[in-house]
């Protein structure tokens, strides 16, 4: 999402908010959007939700940014490395057992070893809960995983971590501007 839109998610929880803030946070190394082909900052559900905790962080403990950066830095890391439990997952995201194994069955979800989660799971099922609550049905979240799984395994073609992670960037950034084109097209 644009910057703008993620202020509109974030001043009614924090009316003090302003584009200028989060390009200051993003400045600091708080937050990390990617970016499109032409430069403009893309928000993940996840980054908002990490502008989320450093404002709460800010407003109600008074942190500084170094220590929140530490403290992000020391949950991504833990989540990463132990994972996140099936019952952290649930409480995480507001979803039922029921609607969790359909979305593992539909490969929507897949748990790592051992059945752990990671953070970026608990992005994916809070957005996938938006998309549905707009009406977005379960075969038309079946094609985004399958568009998704043809982007791996081109990606995975290629050795280099660093090639990899801004390939991944501007696949996302491509597929964003495609899907505008097609929309301002069919109207």
């Amino acid at each position: 999402m644009s910057i703008g839109a993620v202020l509109s998610q974030l001043r009614p929880e924090f009316p003090e908010v302003t584009i200028s803030k989060i390009r200051f946070l993003e400045a600091e190394g708080l937050v990390r959007p990617a970016r499109t082909a032409s430069g403009y900052r893309q928000f993940s559900v996840a980054d908002v939700e990490r502008l989320r905790f450093v404002l709460s962080a800010q407003r109600d403990r008074y942190l500084p940014l170094k220590v929140i950066r530490e403290q992000l830095d020391a949950a991504t890391d833990f989540a990463v490395s132990t994972g996140v439990s099936r019952i952290d997952l649930l409480s995480q995201t507001g979803i039922s057992a029921e609607q969790l194994s359909q979305l593992e069955r539909d490969g929507l979800l897949r748990p790592g070893p051992g059945g752990r989660f990671t953070t970026d799971d608990i992005a994916t099922l809070r957005t996938i809960r938006t998309m549905t609550g707009l009406g977005v049905e379960r075969e038309h979240l079946r094609a985004v995983r399958a568009a998704a799984d043809h982007e791996v395994v081109l990606l995975k073609s290629f050795s280099d971590p660093e090639t990899v992670r801004e390939l991944t960037d501007l696949f996302t950034s491509l597929h964003t501007l495609l899907v505008r084109a097609g929309l301002r097209q069919s109207s």
